[in-house]
């Protein structure tokens, strides 16, 4: 009885966390976080705001990452590769220049 009991407080907790976060990301001109923010500016000084789908260390950037910043209006997805079509191919918009202008 107690085993189940604490499975509907675990479920419970799960449920709160994503209301709290469902708050938070619903929120339009956030701060960017940390990895957010390394990402965009690598789009400053890139043709056309280009941004890139690898990080310095040649690791793929993360899709979270990558659709956070498209929610927020900080990018927009450029096209789609016909040969890998999941990529999220991005480039930075206004919103996310004036972002770093006013930083």
């Amino acid at each position: 009885m107690s085993e189940m009991v604490f499975r509907m407080e675990q479920k419970d907790n799960v449920v709160d966390i994503q209301n709290s976060r469902q708050a938070v990301d619903g929120k339009k001109n956030a701060r960017p976080t940390e990895h957010q923010r390394t990402w965009l500016a690598r789009g400053l000084e890139e043709p056309g705001g280009k941004l890139p789908l690898f990080d310095e260390n040649g690791q793929r950037v993360n899709e979270r990452t990558i659709r956070s910043c498209i929610d927020q209006g900080w990018a927009n997805r450029w096209f789609v590769n016909p040969i890998k079509p999941n990529w999220l191919v991005c480039e930075l918009t206004d919103q996310g220049r004036v972002f770093f202008k006013n930083a």
